[in-house]
């Protein structure tokens, strides 16, 4: 998810009551929720699309969940020492509870890659142990009923809050289960989305296929299909108590172009790219090769998730 939604996120477990637990729990919870993007880093590094090879992945496993927490936990209790030292701690701050501050960075930061998860953009779990990506495909990546709702509720909880009132925190409640229930019913969307279009392609004569429904931006009740076997690829589209439409025949996918693998050897952009893409097409290019994702190949996204592939010896990218 974006890192506006990461950081209202951690607000809101804040509103909900933890943060009189201790001194500093908001700023703690609000860092925490974004801690594990730290890997954007990479883009001062690494050059061109190498970036998605390296993006959603070491600093959203296991090892990172067990570190990071514990890490920014010992830099704010360092920050209040520094500040009781200077004589600058305000007054009004809780004093610090070292059990809980480190009970709400593990909060914070483990609710990035249960965000993170939910669309499809992809994530690995289990990096460094296996680089698999895993998908939620139920909530878009940047999705304005989400901050509609997280919004609201920890405006009005702090409005109560400021105004004395004794249930402040029942907003952030409310917002937080709405929010829940939200990314479940997306969940069963989803779910049958996906079975609607499986079931209309092996009953077309499509063996194994995969398919994928993407929620589009702003209408959440919608799905976006994306489907391919292991030559062809395809599109449909789904309303809950409408039904859907898929395209049955497909097109190539182009992926045994038999340059493909020669070529890839001089462009380390592509492999990054071949590595994050999840339903990879090969489209010809003149001479050149367009490498490009189904889930992205809408006119407003294609043009940051594509590599023009060229012959080793003038291997070129472009974005």
């Amino acid at each position: 998810m974006d890192n506006l939604t990461h950081s209202m996120v951690g607000a809101l477990v804040g509103q909900l009551g933890l943060k009189k637990k201790t001194g500093l729990a908001i700023p703690t919870l609000i860092l925490a929720a974004n801690l594990p993007d730290i890997d954007a880093a990479c883009l001062f590094w690494l050059d061109g699309d190498q970036h998605l090879g390296f993006r959603r992945g070491i600093t959203h496993g296991p090892i990172a969940m067990l570190v990071l927490p514990v890490l920014l936990w010992g830099a704010m209790l360092a920050f209040d020492g520094w500040q009781t030292r200077r004589g600058t701690r305000p007054a009004a701050r809780l004093p610090i509870d070292k059990a809980w501050l480190l009970s709400l960075a593990y909060i914070g930061c483990l609710s990035h890659p249960a965000l993170d998860w939910l669309n499809n953009y992809g994530i690995r779990l289990r990096e460094p142990f296996s680089s698999r990506w895993f998908y939620g495909d139920s909530i878009f990546i940047i999705d304005l009923w989400v901050w509609v709702a997280l919004g609201l509720s920890l405006w009005l909880s702090l409005r109560r809050e400021r105004a004395g009132a004794a249930h402040w925190t029942r907003p952030a409640w409310v917002g937080f289960f709405a929010v829940c229930g939200y990314i479940f019913a997306n969940g069963l969307i989803t779910g049958a989305a996906e079975r609607m279009g499986k079931d209309a392609l092996v009953a077309g004569g499509h063996r194994e296929p995969l398919v994928v429904a993407s929620p589009p931006p702003l209408t959440f009740w919608r799905r976006d299909i994306f489907w391919r076997t292991a030559d062809r690829y395809g599109a449909g589209s789904f309303t809950p108590g409408v039904g859907g439409t898929i395209d049955l025949s497909g097109r190539p996918t182009g992926m045994d172009d038999a340059r493909l693998p020669l070529w890839l050897m001089g462009d380390p952009n592509a492999r990054a790219f071949l590595f994050w893409a999840r339903m990879p097409v090969a489209q010809r290019d003149g001479d050149a090769i367009l490498l490009r994702d189904q889930r992205f190949m809408h006119p407003l996204a294609q043009d940051r998730f594509q590599v023009r592939l060229t012959a080793p010896d003038t291997a070129t990218h472009y974005e």
